[in-house]
């Protein structure tokens, strides 16, 4: 395989996830196609900026987002850092780009009302599936976590003296989350459920389907999306919400903010202070009907 050593490269030096390494590769293939095709390049090693200039014109003019081309275009810069580390190269045609302009995307969080409606919605479930859809829900909404971080979840990571879990996030790097009680309890309803699988072929995995196997990304998004679309009129209802909310909320009953970027396993605060858009809104209006002035 043509990439095989920057493969190797972002699987085990950088610990990417196997989805994010597939992504990057996708977005090589796709330019290598685009310079092969246009330009005759039998690989993209000593292309030149004009040429990654015009694979972005191709890109925006088949109406690809400014995000996702930046994005691709971020693939392309790892790599010849890579090779410019590495000393196949000895400059990177991207050293000089800079991004694309992109309007902000703002995440609505679910409100406590709305998560409190679905939780209240799916107590009446007492089998395998609800008491195995209820527990995501509440351990997305209790722990924060992502939802490739859910599916990874094993048995032993959950510790009932400790009250805690361990989760595995980005590039391997291992956090420890308290649980609440009540999730502490719906992990120990659906645990009987769980046993009585006819056949259970990942043994080690916390949630599985029906059929005894891993659950996978598309069902947990399903889950999701099903149970608040009757409870919440937003129009985004992901897992990722769901993590949004966990971090909102906390932020707005005045968590401190290094508390919450350790309990979402973020590696820089930046990433956190996302989360304190809606805290903000929050305080304002706080401030507009208590301060003696208005």
């Amino acid at each position: 395989m043509i990439f095989k050593p920057f493969t190797d490269y972002l699987q085990l030096e950088k610990k990417y996830s196997p989805h994010t390494v597939t992504a990057y590769l996708k977005d090589l293939e796709d330019f290598q196609k685009f310079a092969s095709e246009e330009y005759q390049y039998a690989d993209i090693v000593n292309v030149n900026y004009s040429i990654v200039r015009s694979w972005i014109v191709s890109l925006v003019d088949s109406g690809i987002s400014n995000r996702t081309v930046n994005r691709k275009l971020s693939s392309l810069k790892t790599y010849y850092k890579f090779l410019l580390k590495t000393g196949q190269i000895e400059i990177n045609p991207l050293a000089k780009h800079k991004a694309l302009k992109t309007s902000k995307k703002i995440q609505v969080p679910f409100s406590e009302r709305e998560i409190v409606d679905v939780m209240e919605m799916m107590q009446v479930e007492d089998n395998f599936e609800g008491l195995r859809d209820r527990l995501i829900v509440e351990l997305f909404y209790s722990t924060g976590i992502r939802r490739a971080e859910l599916i990874s979840v094993k048995l032993n990571d959950v510790s009932f003296p400790q009250k805690t879990i361990k989760v595995l996030g980005k590039r391997n790097k291992e956090r420890i989350i308290p649980l609440l009680p009540a999730v502490l309890k719906t992990i120990k309803e659906y645990l009987p459920f769980r046993e009585q699988l006819e056949k259970i072929e990942d043994t080690e995995m916390l949630f599985l389907t029906s059929k005894g196997v891993k659950i996978y990304e598309t069902l947990v998004y399903r889950i999701i999306n099903s149970y608040f679309s009757l409870a919440s009129e937003k129009v985004k209802k992901s897992p990722h919400i769901l993590r949004h909310s966990f971090a909102t909320h906390l932020l707005n009953e005045g968590a401190d903010i290094n508390a919450v970027k350790e309990l979402l396993g973020h590696s820089s605060l930046a990433s956190t202070q996302v989360y304190t858009q809606n805290s903000i809104a929050k305080l304002k209006e706080v401030y507009k009907n208590a301060h003696p002035r208005n």
